[in-house]
């Protein structure tokens, strides 16, 4: 399976989808977050509401989709306190 990924405001995202055989929705989307100084973040998974879905290349996209979300999320809440 092909991982995707993508630059983002200097952070690289990459799409974390783990496989549920089986399942009626096997895919659980979540990302990993890589910061400019090369720290990665753990496995952050989508809300329980949304993060189970029945296609592979919707999952990843959205895995992506969330991960650019929070690092906006990230990156306005600095700007907010400097």
């Amino acid at each position: 399976m092909q991982t995707l990924h993508c630059e983002y405001r200097d952070h690289t995202i990459t799409a974390s989808v783990m496989a549920h055989p089986g399942s009626p929705l096997p895919y659980a989307a979540g990302c990993l977050i890589t910061d400019p100084e090369g720290h990665t973040s753990r496995r952050l998974a989508l809300p329980l509401k949304v993060a189970l879905l029945a296609d592979l290349e919707n999952a990843q996209h959205a895995s992506l989709a969330h991960g650019k979300w929070l690092v906006d999320q990230k990156l306005n809440a600095r700007k907010r306190s400097d």
